[in-house]
């Protein structure tokens, strides 16, 4: 996946509305989502080297066309639901440049697609969240959906990788 360009704009009633993309993911049975921008490409599970008194949510590394990637177990680090990783699962790679220069991706159970949200449909966290996952959540995206099955809505919880990676490589 190639770097996305700066968020596009749409055109309301009030004016002009700031739309924001995100990649929707599943996690443990979970929806998330977290900034495209962040993203260079989706690959699917292939085989990770372990790394010897690595910390619990690092799963190992692998070899992506020649260069080492770390790869995260995004279950462990959020204290999800954490089964065993399986070949179905996909890892999102992120830019180099989102973790001080390091190739990183997560495991994740599938990736759904890329979704515009629109700013208004995003409720912030607020830093008074008691679950040690709060603060690696950016907020939480209210889905607007056609789909009478959905109840017409649906909620996302945006991850702030950024944070994520600023935690584990340090300032």
């Amino acid at each position: 996946m190639a770097e996305a360009e700066p968020s596009p704009q749409a055109v309301s009633g009030t004016g002009i509305e700031e739309l924001i993309e995100v990649v929707e993911f599943m996690l443990g049975g979970k929806r998330y989502a977290l900034d495209i921008q962040l993203v260079r490409e989706i690959v699917v599970m292939m085989p990770i080297t372990p790394i010897p008194r690595a910390p619990e949510f690092i799963s190992g590394v692998l070899n992506l066309r020649g260069e080492i990637t770390y790869i995260i177990n995004l279950n462990k680090l959020l204290d999800v639901d954490n089964p065993e990783i399986r070949k179905d699962q996909k890892i999102i790679v992120f830019v180099s440049g989102a973790a001080k220069k390091n190739n990183v991706g997560i495991i994740v159970d599938n990736v759904s697609s890329v979704i515009q949200v629109k700013k208004e449909d995003i409720e912030k966290m607020n830093d008074s969240a008691s679950s040690k996952v709060s603060g690696f959540v950016k907020g939480i995206i209210k889905l607007k959906s056609e789909d009478h099955e959905k109840k017409g809505k649906g909620l996302l919880i945006w991850i702030d990788m950024e944070k994520i990676f600023k935690g584990m490589v340090g300032e």
